[in-house]
């Protein structure tokens, strides 16, 4: 457990926990605690699946700017990459995850709630890229999964403008799945993180690499990732009991096998 990330488990969904007073700003050591808890969830074969939650009152506010001002061109060259690995190690969790927006995603904030597969959005939430405005660009793959997510127009005007979008309008353009009240975020966000719990983690992993992997090339080379995560599957415990539980008009016991 880190000073400014955790992790809670219970029920099978694991949640990892922002919590740096007052508006969960990103400085380095919460990002490296971020890819801590990543790595620890990922390897826990008792979570089915992951929920990212800053608290009731915002996500994650951005980068810390004051530490990023004093950084040089040297120091941040470093950092970065630092930086990148460890939002990438939430987005190559091999469960589904689940980003529970309440308050502002903003920045290095919305690019955190990109690596979750779903996102849940407060109705006042607000999300965006505004690092234009500090004459700097996204560095957490801000430039890269928007894009992937909402259609490059769309991500050039957030990034070119640096505009907070509000849950309406990300709801709209895809940058969110579902706008619930601001109450209900982190509740909803868990229970759709239950409906993964006792289910095929295996065939989940599976489907996440073909569709994420699939994403970063081109047509032929997707179908052939889809194949070799499909066929593969035929290898395991889990395909042979859900096989034959639909044959016999039963309840499948997946064991992750």
């Amino acid at each position: 457990m880190g000073e400014f990330v955790r992790v809670e488990t219970a029920d099978g969904v694991a949640t990892i926990r922002l919590d740096r007073p007052k508006m969960n700003a990103l400085n380095g050591r919460v990002q490296r605690e971020i890819g801590e808890c990543a790595r620890q969830v990922d390897a826990d074969p008792a979570v089915h699946a992951v929920v990212v939650y800053g608290g009731e009152r915002v996500f994650a506010a951005g980068a810390d700017i004051k530490e990023m001002a004093e950084m040089s061109y040297a120091e941040m060259s470093a950092h970065s990459s630092t930086l990148q690995d460890c939002f990438t190690a939430v987005a190559e969790i091999g469960k589904p995850v689940i980003a529970a927006i309440t308050g502002y995603a903003l920045g290095g904030g919305c690019e955190l709630a990109l690596c979750a597969d779903i996102r849940i959005a407060g109705e006042s939430a607000k999300l965006g890229q505004p690092e234009i405005l500090l004459g700097i660009i996204p560095g957490a793959g801000g430039t890269q999964r928007l894009p992937r997510l909402v259609g490059p127009a769309r991500a050039k005007d957030l990034i070119f403008t640096g505009r907070h979008v509000g849950a309406a309008e990300a709801l709209q353009i895809g940058l969110v799945d579902r706008v619930v009240p601001d109450a209900d975020v982190y509740s909803e966000a868990l229970a759709y993180a239950a409906r993964f719990v006792g289910g095929p983690s295996l065939a989940l992993r599976a489907a996440k690499r073909a569709v994420d992997h699939g994403l970063e090339a081109d047509l032929d080379t997707g179908l052939e990732i889809e194949r070799l995560q499909f066929s593969g599957l035929f290898a395991t415990d889990d395909a042979k009991t859900g096989m034959r539980a639909f044959a016999e008009k039963s309840q499948a016991k997946f064991t992750g096998r």
